[in-house]
């Protein structure tokens, strides 16, 4: 990747709706260069998809979470399978450190957040949770 790759990533992770002609005028470069970059970077594999990005309205009626799991050795694949089960838990790390994995997790409510933290902490394997409740959101450069 170089930087007018960098460039179009930027752009289209603020709007993912820009078009090609917008991208090409802003960039400066001719529409077949943005469009024969994207096709490339879409089968390279490093543009997946375009998606929507939720805006705080969205986000108002939603509690978000952190937890920080510790697996018993050999029980991460197990405990994988069952967390793909609760669709509260919206994505899983690996973490190099004290935990071994970083669940982020969003609830209607804090009933909800509660048993689905319950449910976590009581599969078989894990050994330690520690939960972090978000309560705003002061930079978010995600793509």
């Amino acid at each position: 990747m170089d930087d007018l790759d960098r460039a179009i990533i930027g752009l289209l992770g603020a709007d993912a709706r820009m078009s090609v002609a917008v991208l090409a005028r802003r960039l400066k470069v001719a529409r077949s260069t943005i469009q024969a970059r994207l096709e490339r970077m879409e089968t390279g594999g490093i543009i997946a998809g375009y998606t929507v990005k939720l805006g705080e309205a969205a986000r108002q009626g939603r509690i978000r979470a952190t937890v920080l799991l510790t697996v018993e050795p050999r029980a991460q694949a197990g405990i994988l399978t069952r967390l793909r089960a609760v669709p509260e838990v919206e994505r899983v790390h690996t973490t190099s450190g004290r935990v071994d994995l970083l669940l982020q997790i969003a609830a209607p409510s804090t009933a909800v957040l509660d048993g689905v933290l319950d449910q976590i902490g009581e599969m078989q394997g894990v050994r330690s949770s520690e939960s972090l409740i978000h309560l705003s959101t002061k930079i978010d450069r995600s793509v």
